[in-house]
């Protein structure tokens, strides 16, 4: 493995993680089964899970409050407001940023 190549459970993970976040159809179990086929402890592969999942969700959440201030008349900033964070922890209280 060269060194610009990632481990194959590091894409695996990224891969799960971004087809989640990004509500592809195929939920990310061909990646869910070559992690755990790989020896990825279940733990590690929750948190991905649950980070993804935090991630889709606050994202549909501002995609929803901005469309909500524009169908308003609102005018809404595309970059975040001063002191506003790029995101909050899971409900766990893994870092997602």
């Amino acid at each position: 493995m060269s060194q610009a190549e990632l481990h194959p459970s590091i894409v695996a993970l990224i891969s799960l993680a971004s087809g989640i976040a990004a509500k592809h159809p195929a939920m990310g179990l061909c990646q869910l089964e070559r992690l755990r086929s790989q020896g990825i402890p279940e733990n590690q592969i929750q948190t991905a899970i649950e980070i993804a999942r935090h991630i889709r969700d606050e994202a549909a959440e501002k995609l929803d409050a901005a469309f909500d201030e524009k169908a308003a008349g609102v005018s809404v900033p595309v970059e975040a407001k001063d002191g506003e964070v790029c995101c909050t922890p899971t409900a766990s209280g893994q870092a997602c940023c």
